[in-house]
């Protein structure tokens, strides 16, 4: 099946005159990456195009990282992008597939029916030679009222329930070594290991290195090289809801059913007060 959350260059670049399709750069990178998402939009980005900070457009008051904001605040943020009702928004990254996925499942909880990710990003995009500008795009501020999913975000106590009855898989995206606790996590003061009975795939094993989701048929080689069942619903976790989205939506290209992102993953979990498992997965 083809993946409904993806469109290709060919199908954004069609649309680039038409007003009710917004491309929109959520570039955010981890700190060892030492880039700037906002500051290479500045530079350069899709003609139109506009910025969402997910860690500005989130709620802070929990001391987590982006975490999903309140619709109050989201409906605000990108109603001043130049975001309106019943509009199509098309998210993309300089990475080619990272956080943008986390804007796709944002504006999907907050009840975006179109809703779409850019396939192979902004990366993709230049090496097709297409269009680019600099500076800030303006839009003229729109109306958008949040229709929040409220199954969309899990809590921790909600993955902890969810372990507990086995209504769903818990899967994490986090590299291998950080899984099994051999690896230190790139956040201080956060423990090692992962939720116990939770199951592990990477999300850069899912991504190829032109940052495009891989295809169906490997995707499913590697869910259940996992030990996911897809027929059942899956929660997906991460090290802050980021790479967590992705997997989001890779189970959208093989017909799975999400069941929700753990929204403070292991940021939150690994925090303390948790359970905390090492080495390889276990199911519970």
């Amino acid at each position: 099946m083809t993946n409904p959350s993806l469109v290709s260059t060919d199908w954004l670049a069609d649309r680039l005159g038409d007003e009710t399709v917004v491309p929109v750069d959520g570039s955010w990178h981890l700190p060892d990456a030492k880039r700037d998402g906002e500051a290479e939009y500045l530079e350069r980005h899709i003609p139109g195009a506009v910025f969402f900070d997910i860690n500005a457009v989130a709620d802070t008051s929990s001391g987590l990282p982006h975490m999903l904001p309140s619709p109050e605040l989201f409906s605000d943020a990108v109603g001043k992008l130049g975001i309106g009702d019943g509009m199509t928004v098309v998210a993309y990254d300089g990475a080619g597939l990272f956080s943008a996925a986390r804007v796709w499942w944002t504006f999907r909880a907050m009840g975006v029916g179109q809703v779409f990710v850019l396939d192979g990003g902004f990366p993709r995009w230049l090496a097709e030679g297409r269009p680019t500008e600099s500076g800030p795009s303006a839009r003229p501020r729109k109306s958008f009222t949040a229709r929040v999913d409220v199954g969309a975000a899990k809590s921790a106590d909600d993955v902890a329930a969810t372990l507990a009855n086995g209504s769903a898989q818990v899967l994490d995206a986090r590299p291998a070594a950080r899984f099994r606790g051999e690896a230190p996590e790139p956040r201080p003061g956060l423990a090692s290991g992962h939720i116990p009975g939770s199951l592990n795939l990477p999300s850069g094993a899912i991504v190829g290195p032109d940052g495009r989701l891989a295809e169906e048929e490997e995707l499913r080689r590697a869910f259940e090289a996992a030990g996911v069942d897809l027929s059942k619903p899956v929660v997906t976790t991460c090290g802050s809801g980021v790479t967590a989205s992705i997997l989001a939506l890779a189970l959208e290209s093989v017909g799975g059913k999400l069941d929700g992102v753990y929204d403070g993953s292991w940021a939150e979990w690994g925090a303390g007060g948790r359970p905390v498992a090492t080495g390889p997965a276990t199911k519970s």
